[in-house]
């Protein structure tokens, strides 16, 4: 007997098959729903409790679990400590040990083994309890009653960075035909907790700069107090017309946001000039963040200065906040700033120009409000014209010049200094302030001090330290301190060493009449070899032009 078919059976709507393919399309648009739902959630969740309430409500009634954790593989690589769980408080305990342990191996046979699976990992506990190496949590899990875990791997940027762990109470509470589903949610939840622990970081370094900006500057001895009224102008010590002069810069240029470049030989107080036009200024409330250029080793300039990502170098274990980034909304004090190496300015360059760095690692820029006070003890100009300063960088950072005089050229402020340290160390040291004779004022005021102010502070503080006496005494090594001095050494001044070579060598070659080698030629006169004096002629710019007119010019007048 045939078997009547109605019409919808003869179309094949109502067949074994399409019933089941009819319910897999319905399971579709359901876990979409749900993932379109979850991934809306989660890219709002702002801050890791938000992330904590969704996986809360959602995750674990969703398939069948009970309580959950979310794990992250910690930055040594070896251990995995909880991100997100469940509220303790809420776990039914069977013994007194808590089950959120932080520090656990990731090769714990559990973790590891989510973390080689590309699907979720079924663990029946009541099994694993049986191995020997099982960690330390499963027994933990056991004794609160759960019997099954549910394990997924956690990815960010398709490198593995967590599991996540869901438990259930009941043997089959976790359905296989949604393994899919948990797996998609577990890439969701990847870039959401990414985003968040970007954030934490962020808002972490925010306040660390914060913090940094809010400390007052500490004492330095003889230029600066403990507070920051004391770092301004008061602290620039003197009344002759060079300190005048530079007083009336600091108060026209301290309001602006202006470059500042200032020059002046080690020692003379350029550092105390930077903070006295930060203090000032409008940024004086911040902390001014100061760079020893000299100090930096040239591998590592661009990440002192700019900062750089976790893993962008060998050794780059966390992100670091560059200077550059530290002193946003303030100063930033580039000391000895013409011992940038030249490969080094082009960068620099760019960044005072269009004020935004790129951490090294990074992927976008960062806009800064900065204002840039810069030293040196070089003379800049002539470092331009030898090539070894970039033209454009040095035009950038010379838009308001300011020379500071060194100490032998403003001597009638050294009375007011001695007084200074002197009263300062005595009171540093507990002493009683040194009375200062005349005979030893004197004295101070005929040194040349070729350190400055520095040695003149260092001189005073060793003499406070070690003085026993009621009455100031100093030691000035290699000094004549009579009140008249020859005319020699009234005329006497000091040249670089080339320049003196230079003038001795020349003279040398045109006695010679310009003969290099030879017996009676200026190599033999000086007992080098020609070749050793023809390259250090050719080192200190010494050309045939040099010697040869002159020659022959004395050699016309003897005839």
């Amino acid at each position: 007997m045939e078997k009547a078919y109605t019409s919808r059976q003869q179309r094949g709507y109502d067949t074994p098959d399409s019933h089941f393919l009819i319910k897999s399309l319905e399971q579709q648009r359901r876990e979409q729903a749900v993932l379109l739902k979850l991934s809306s959630i989660i890219a709002g969740a702002k801050n890791r409790q938000d992330l904590q309430t969704v996986i809360t409500d959602q995750l674990p009634g969703l398939f069948g679990g009970r309580y959950y954790t979310l794990c992250l593989i910690n930055e040594d690589g070896v251990t995995h400590s909880p991100f997100l769980y469940t509220a303790e408080n809420s776990i039914p305990y069977r013994d007194e040990t808590p089950i959120i342990v932080s520090g656990h191996p990731v090769n714990d046979g559990i973790f590891d083994k989510a973390l080689a699976s590309e699907e979720p990992v079924l663990i029946d506990l009541q099994t694993a309890i049986k191995a020997n190496t099982v960690p330390r949590y499963v027994y933990r899990w056991f004794n609160a009653g759960i019997s099954e875990m549910l394990l997924v791997k956690i990815s960010g940027g398709g490198m593995p960075v967590g599991v996540l762990y869901l438990y259930g109470e009941k043997k089959g509470a976790f359905q296989a035909d949604k393994f899919g589903l948990f797996k998609c949610i577990a890439d969701i939840l990847g870039t959401g907790f990414r985003n968040i622990l970007l954030n934490e970081t962020m808002e972490r370094q925010l306040r660390e700069i914060r913090k940094y900006q809010e400390q007052t500057d500490g004492d330095v001895p003889g230029f600066q107090g403990n507070t920051k009224q004391d770092n301004g102008i008061k602290a620039v010590i003197g009344n002759s017309p060079g300190i005048q002069n530079i007083f009336a810069v600091i108060e026209r240029v301290a309001p602006s946001d202006s470059t500042v470049l200032l020059q002046g030989e080690t020692g003379t107080g350029k550092e105390v000039i930077a903070n006295a036009i930060h203090a000032a200024s409008p940024r004086g409330h911040h902390r001014m963040i100061k760079v020893n250029c000299a100090a930096l080793p040239p591998d590592l300039f661009e990440s002192e200065l700019f900062g750089h990502e976790k893993g962008a170098f060998t050794g780059a274990l966390q992100r670091r906040i560059g200077k550059f980034e530290q002193a946003n909304d303030t100063t930033l004090f580039l000391d000895e700033i013409g011992e940038i190496p030249l490969e080094f300015q082009a960068k620099l360059l760019r960044v005072l120009q269009e004020k935004e760095i790129e951490r090294l690692g990074g992927k976008g820029v960062i806009k800064l409000n900065v204002r840039i006070i810069a030293a040196t003890n070089r003379n800049l100009a002539a470092e331009v014209k030898a090539g070894n300063f970039r033209q454009d960088l040095y035009y950038r950072l010379n838009v308001v010049p300011l020379s500071i005089p060194p100490l032998r050229k403003r001597k009638e402020d050294i009375p007011v200094l001695v007084t200074h340290f002197v009263n300062h160390y005595a009171s540093i040291y507990g002493k009683k302030a040194p009375i200062i004779t005349d005979k030893v004022m004197e004295s101070l005021m005929y040194h040349d001090w070729p350190g400055n102010i520095r040695e003149l502070e260092h001189l005073l503080e060793r003499s406070i330290l070690l003085s026993k006496k009621e009455v100031l005494q100093i030691d000035l090594p290699c000094a004549h301190y009579e009140a008249s001095s020859s005319e020699e050494e009234r005329l006497f001044s000091i040249v670089p060493l080339a320049t003196m070579e230079r003038d001795y060598i020349l003279k040398v070659v045109r006695l010679c009449n310009g003969r290099i080698a030879g017996p009676n030629g200026a190599a033999a006169k000086l007992q080098l070899p020609s070749t050793t004096l023809n390259s250090r002629m050719q080192k200190l710019g010494i050309r045939k032009e040099h010697f040869n007119i002159r020659s022959t010019l004395r050699q016309a007048d003897a005839i």
